[in-house]
């Protein structure tokens, strides 16, 4: 299969023609505000995937440009990144100079790349929020579990087990079908079970609010986060970083990117370590509990046939291994009371393999762009040991799952092809279209087994076990289009819609287990498929008010897509029970403003989503399977702000904030034989607020070596949320202090920080059976790294 995608992304590019084109020569200066040549600075053609470095005298060249107009982004070390619309034609005269502002005095411009197509942030039309490589390392970005409250109306958290369950405006992730879909380096990291947490040697993060459905599809109704790394190029870059912290915290990374064969063949590569003792301490066995450790490499290969026909191969994986994935403890108030210490009688060590490989190829035309990714994602989990299912002392519930190497290995294959207006295009009328395809091989085996003591969770025997066995093939495609028309030159028209289609099909197959009786089926082998198919459209208008301020309203649906119930071991829950797509109207307006030469922007969204044929889960133990239903209809609504300033030389102050009110209209629960009316009832894993200041002063000192003092301070505050849809297990609001100070000299620095510095005790992670798992605990440390 993944040849075939292979071959036909290769295939599509022969069909294009190449037209003759008109020709010339991009040559130019980056400068300061003093006149001064940067040498060293990068130069990048947005759309182009064309990028170059100034010489010793801060000059650039672009040999056999074609004419037009082109998005430019200059940056240099030290100074604020521009961004510069670019008319190119042959009656240039002379070199076009770039100035650059010192970087304590402006904020940088960023591009992105939301829409399919790289952009000027302040100009895209809808709510984003972009961070930079320098803000990644400057918040101390490790996972994006960390995200949360950087972004607002963001929550992210996991059991223990770095499955993030990630919230934007109310849309939970309820499944192993995300309602946030994660793209790293243009690839849809498809489940919770392919996606890598890590974030290493990032170029930057992207993050969508709102349902992304048109060109994002599945799962993306409540956004996107889109990760991008760094990249080679032709100057040889590279890094090496350390850290180190209590609870035995050590993260070690390094990173080195050149080019082979100038202007032709790039390579790239870097990696990760990281291991920590864990946070929770074991009574029964009076040890560390979660303790963790963990592997991620990222390998590139980019080839330029020529000046418009680019491949990428990258390759990325995860391996994971944690003594302890679940540390939970039953009840809020012993989980408060009794902070970081559980009792768990069965000890097991996750096993966590995730690979990921990638092909892009793109073409760049007069006419026409086209781009092709075909993508291939693995991943095994295991426990090398039986894990406790009961989180208590007591031999009652144990999950066994480690079993062949064909099972409990999920496989995903994608292939995306797109066609866009080119970078140059001057028409009124820029477009992308695109198709989408996918197969997932997901076979799950695995044993609950009941021990001595299982009488205490309500078994009727003791010493067997319940072996369920799931294969499950699931595979779709989608087609994909979206526009922005130029009406007049202040307004302008977005259209979009995309279809989907889905095909699900589960064989299930249910055993009993006693030794030393022979073992039997409770289930014959049974199988059941369901068809899933949905349209997202989108419509929109943005207006410029002035050169530096924009509004925006839009209209988009959102789309979960539907599924089957796994087996369990409750009779109650019948598997093979299909439930349908969950659908989402949402709008949306907002207003992006840069002031005093773009020393303060100011963004402001408001939004209002309306989601019908709702997904409510429902955790079945000991299996930790999770039954979803169709249950009810849900409204969220609320707002978001951030500021970004640098109102004096050295201070940058950066304040977000996002209000959800997300409540079910309607929800009706089957519990115990009866129906349970939950109306009104707020959203699980959804803060009311989220608010995060960040306040960082930078002084510089010295004559022949300067060095830079950085201290840093941020402030998060979380509202109040539920973890349970009855609303009875509740965190209140609190707020998290972190910290960070130390010295830089170019591209060396050692910093020192701390992360709840305050030691807060709260709920990060709970389960509707009263499991809970607490946010980590103060930790302190420092970095010291080095990039040349």
């Amino acid at each position: 299969m993944q040849i075939r995608f292979f071959l036909l992304s290769l295939f599509c590019i022969l069909i294009i023609s190449v037209r003759a084109q008109q020709k010339t020569i991009f040559t130019g200066a980056v400068i300061n505000e003093n006149n001064t040549p940067l040498p060293g600075s990068s130069i990048y053609i947005l759309n182009k995937d064309l990028g170059t470095n100034a010489d010793e005298k801060g000059n650039f060249i672009f040999p056999d440009l074609p004419e037009g107009k082109y998005e430019i982004q200059v940056s240099s070390i030290g100074y604020a990144t521009l961004n510069s619309t670019v008319n190119i034609s042959k009656n240039i005269s002379g070199p076009i100079k770039f100035t650059l502002q010192n970087a304590s005095k402006q904020l940088d411009a960023v591009f992105v790349s939301a829409q399919k197509t790289e952009e000027f942030l302040q100009k895209v039309p809808l709510s984003i929020t972009a961070l930079s490589s320098r803000q990644v390392a400057e918040f101390r970005l490790w996972n994006s579990e960390d995200l949360t409250a950087i972004i607002p109306n963001l929550y992210a958290a996991n059991s223990g087990d770095d499955r993030n369950v990630t919230s934007i405006r109310g849309i939970t992730t309820t499944s192993y079908d995300p309602a946030v879909t994660t793209y790293i380096d243009g690839v849809n990291q498809f489940s919770l079970d392919t996606y890598i947490a890590q974030l290493t040697d990032i170029e930057r993060i992207e993050v969508l609010r709102g349902p992304q459905g048109t060109l994002y599809g599945r799962n993306a109704m409540a956004g996107v986060i889109n990760i991008i790394t760094k990249q080679p190029g032709n100057k040889m870059t590279g890094f090496i970083e350390m850290s180190m912290g209590d609870y035995d915290q050590l993260r070690t990374s390094a990173g080195l990117r050149f080019p082979v064969i100038k202007n032709t063949l790039f390579v790239g590569i870097s990696a990760a370590y990281s291991k920590r003792n864990g946070y929770y301490t074991n009574d029964f066995y009076n040890n560390s509990f979660d303790k963790q450790s963990v592997v991620s490499n990222n390998y590139y290969i980019k080839y330029y046939a020529n000046k418009k026909l680019h491949f990428t191969l990258n390759a990325k994986h995860q391996n994971n291994r944690n003594n302890g994935a679940f540390p939970l403890v039953n009840g809020v108030d012993e989980a408060l009371d009794n902070p970081f210490h559980l009792n768990q009688d069965a000890t097991a060590k996750m096993i966590d393999n995730t690979f990921n490989i990638s092909l892009v190829t793109t073409y760049s035309g007069k006419k026409i762009n086209f781009s092709s990714q075909s993508s291939y994602q693995s991943n095994r989990r295991y426990y090398d040991k039986p894990l406790d299912a009961d989180f208590s002392p007591i031999d009652g519930v144990t999950v066994i799952n480690n079993f062949e190497n064909k099972w409990n290995k999920v496989q995903v294959f994608t292939q995306e092809f797109k066609l866009n207006s080119p970078a140059t295009s001057a028409k009124r009328v820029k477009w992308t279209v695109g198709s989408y395809l996918f197969f997932q091989n997901n076979p799950v085996k695995q044993a609950i087994h009941f021990g001595k003591d299982a009488a205490f969770v309500g078994a009727p025997d003791t010493n067997f076990s319940l072996i369920s066995t799931t294969k499950g093939k699931n595979s779709g495609i989608a087609l994909f289009g979206q526009s922005t028309i130029t009406i007049t030159k202040k307004l302008n028209l977005i259209l979009g819609l995309r279809y989907d289609y889905e095909k699900k099909k589960y064989n299930v197959l249910g055993e009993y287990l006693k030794e030393p009786f022979p073992i039997f089926e409770t289930r014959p082998d049974t199988s059941a498929s369901a068809n899933f198919n949905a349209f997202s459209p989108k419509a929109g208008l943005s207006y410029s008010l002035n050169k530096h301020s924009d509004v925006f309203i839009t209209y988009s649906r959102g789309y979960r897509t539907g599924g089957l119930t796994a087996l369990n071991s409750d009779p109650s829950q019948p598997p093979l029970y299909p439930y349908n797509p969950e659908y989402s109207n949402n709008m949306e307006a907002g207003i992006k403003n840069s002031f005093f030469q773009n020393r303060l922007q100011l963004n402001v969204s408001l939004f209002i989503t309306k989601v019908t044929d709702a997904q409510v889960p429902t955790l079945l133990l000991p299996d930790a399977v999770t039954v979803t239903k169709n249950a009810g209809t849900l409204t969220s609504k609320g707002f978001e702000v951030e500021i970004a300033a640098k109102p004096v030389k050295g201070l940058q102050a950066d304040y977000n904030f996002g209000y959800t009110d997300a409540r079910y209209d309607k929800l009706k629960l089957a519990q115990n034989g009866s129906t349970v009316n939950l109306d009104g009832k707020k959203q699980i894993y959804t803060p009311e607020a989220t608010s995060m200041l960040a306040l960082q002063y930078s002084y510089s000192f010295g004559v022949k070596h300067v060095f830079n003092f950085i201290s840093r301070i941020e402030w998060q505050y979380l509202g109040n949320q539920y973890f349970d849809l009855s609303n009875n297990i509740k965190q209140s609001d609190y707020s998290l202090l972190n910290i960070r100070f130390g010295i830089s000299s170019g591209q060396t620095s050692l910093m020192f920080w701390a992360r709840n510095l305050g030691d807060k005790k709260y709920i990060a992670y709970a389960y509707d059976f009263g499991a809970v798992h607490l946010g980590n605990p103060r930790t302190i440390g420092f970095t010291l790294s080095t990039a040349f």
